[in-house]
C-alpha cells in the first residue's frame, strides 16, 4: 500500500478546483531564500516564484507573487493595487496575517484571499514553481490554473536591475 502523502492546505485547495499540479519535496529545516532552494534543487530562478506580502497605506494587504531573484518596485506595485504607497510587512506578522511562516508562504490558501499580482513573465511557462505551504514543499503548477484560484492578475512589478 503506498503511503499517504501529507497534504498541505495549498494542495487541498488545488484538489478542490481539480487543477493539476506536481509536488517537489526537499530537505528544509529553516528559512532559506528561493534562490538558494532553486540552486538546491536545480531550477531556473526564472521559473521559480516567491510569495511576498505587502501591507498599503489604507491598512491593506496586497500578495505579490515574483520570480525569486527580483525584487518589487514598491511604486509599480503600489499603483498597480491602487495605493498610495506599499511596504513589506513585518517577518513577525507574516503567521498572523497569512497562516504561514516565512520560506513556506504561498498564495495559495492564506487566511484571506487577498488582493494577488503574479509577475507577467510567469505566462512565459506552462509550468511554474512555488512554496506549497510549508518548508521543503513546493506546488509546480500552470500560472493561468495559479491565476484563477487566488484571483490574481499579471503585472510588471519587479524593480529593474540598475
Amino acid at each position: 500500500m503506498a503511503k499517504k502523502e501529507n497534504k498541505t492546505n495549498a494542495m487541498r485547495i488545488l484538489d478542490k478546483h481539480k487543477i493539476s499540479y506536481k509536488v517537489n519535496n526537499y530537505e528544509c529545516d529553516e528559512f532559506v531564500d528561493g534562490m538558494q532552494i532553486a540552486d538546491k534543487n536545480g531550477q531556473a530562478y526564472e521559473q521559480s516564484f516567491k510569495t511576498l506580502v505587502t501591507v498599503g497605506k489604507s491598512g491593506g494587504y496586497y500578495v505579490l507573487v515574483l520570480p525569486v531573484d527580483k525584487e518589487i518596485d514598491f511604486k509599480k506595485a503600489a499603483r498597480i493595487v491602487g495605493e498610495k504607497s506599499v511596504e513589506m510587512i513585518p517577518v513577525k506578522d507574516i503567521n498572523a496575517v497569512t497562516g504561514y511562516i516565512r520560506g513556506g508562504c504561498t498564495p495559495l490558501g492564506m487566511k484571506k484571499l487577498y488582493p494577488t499580482v503574479i509577475h507577467e513573465s510567469a505566462k512565459d511557462f506552462d509550468e511554474i514553481i512555488i512554496s506549497g505551504g510549508k518548508l521543503g514543499v513546493q506546488i509546480l503548477l500552470n500560472p493561468n490554473d495559479l491565476a484563477q484560484v487566488v484571483n490574481a492578475r499579471f503585472e510588471d512589478v519587479i524593480a529593474i536591475d540598475e
